[in-house]
């Protein structure tokens, strides 16, 4: 597979979104897990080709597959699209600046797992909280709890990351690397 291809997957009482990169593998939610493996062409999925992919920092270089993008990328009226990897699987990600603090969640509406808050220009932020386009939920940007909505009482889901040396870094286990997906590079 050349291009990633999203796949959401709906179990009875819980919903998972990702990006899925090469020719096989799986995606699991509550008590159900879709698993794939296409026949095909693998040339060109080496990991020497998805570590190419990730951003690179003011002279062109990035060592560390943790580091997301320099602290003043980040937005304060809005949001910043990354995509953290696990191996061949990526979930995509919003970062959001407060000053110098950063926070991070899914790239996803509690209510309706497929929607994304930031469509790819942004999320809306209004009053100091992120607005859900599609259906108006709106969510505190510290701690992500959605205070008017369908899914009220709900929160994003929170990716951890911290802010050394002027850079933004992964720092939540369940990944390996993390990217920007914008054009914009540091």
């Amino acid at each position: 597979m050349t291009d990633p291809v999203r796949v959401t997957l709906e179990g009875t009482d819980d919903s998972t979104s990702v990006r899925v990169y090469g020719d096989e593998g799986d995606v699991s939610t509550g008590d159900a897990t879709f698993r794939f493996s296409v026949d095909g062409d693998r040339e060109g999925d080496s990991s020497d080709d998805r570590a190419d992919d990730r951003s690179a920092d003011a002279d062109g270089k990035n060592d560390d597959p943790r580091r997301i993008v320099p602290l003043a990328d980040v937005p304060t009226n809005g949001t910043l699209r990354c995509e953290a990897r696990c191996d061949r699987r990526g979930t995509e990600l919003i970062l959001r600046r407060d000053g110098s603090d950063v926070s991070a969640w899914r790239n996803s509406c509690p209510h309706k797992p497929e929607v994304r808050l930031d469509p790819g220009t942004g999320a809306i932020v209004r009053d100091d909280q992120l607005v859900c386009h599609e259906h108006g939920a709106r969510f505190e940007c510290d701690d992500g709890v959605c205070t008017a909505g369908p899914c009220r009482g709900d929160a994003l889901e929170t990716v951890a990351v911290a802010v050394r040396d002027g850079a933004v870094y992964l720092t939540d286990d369940r990944f390996d690397s993390c990217r920007r997906l914008d054009d914009r590079r540091a």
